[in-house]
């Protein structure tokens, strides 16, 4: 299967490091942002509150979509530094692969450009 070349490394060192912090600061910041986006996108119109007469928010707030573009930009930010370290500092095979920052910084880019179109 592999070859029988034995383990040269003795401990982590400062790049695995940096991947490891950079990958839970980009995953922090995006569940700040699932957060904020929360208080942030319009109210839910659902048939009891029309029935009701309760006026709900059919806008997004100014403000918490300024943080909200600027968690999620920063996640993406540290997401694309972890696959960039993990890029040059991985060589092997049996590296893991990081398929999870792959799809944060996919998920974060991606939720931008759609709440870019929707305030549009």
């Amino acid at each position: 299967m592999g070859s029988n070349k034995p383990e040269r490394r003795q401990s982590e060192d400062f790049w695995l490091k940096a991947i490891r912090i950079s990958t839970l600061l980009a995953w922090g910041l995006f569940t700040i942002a699932l957060i904020i986006s929360y208080y942030a996108a319009p109210e839910n119109d659902y048939g009891v509150l029309r029935y009701h007469n309760i006026s709900i928010r059919k806008f997004w707030l100014t403000p918490l979509t300024g943080y909200l573009y600027i968690m999620l930009w920063l996640s993406a930010l540290f997401s694309y530094i972890s696959i960039f370290v993990h890029k040059y500092r991985s060589r092997r095979k049996t590296d893991n692969k990081q398929f999870n920052v792959f799809l944060l910084f996919i998920v974060s880019i991606a939720w931008v450009a759609y709440i870019v179109t929707r305030l549009i």
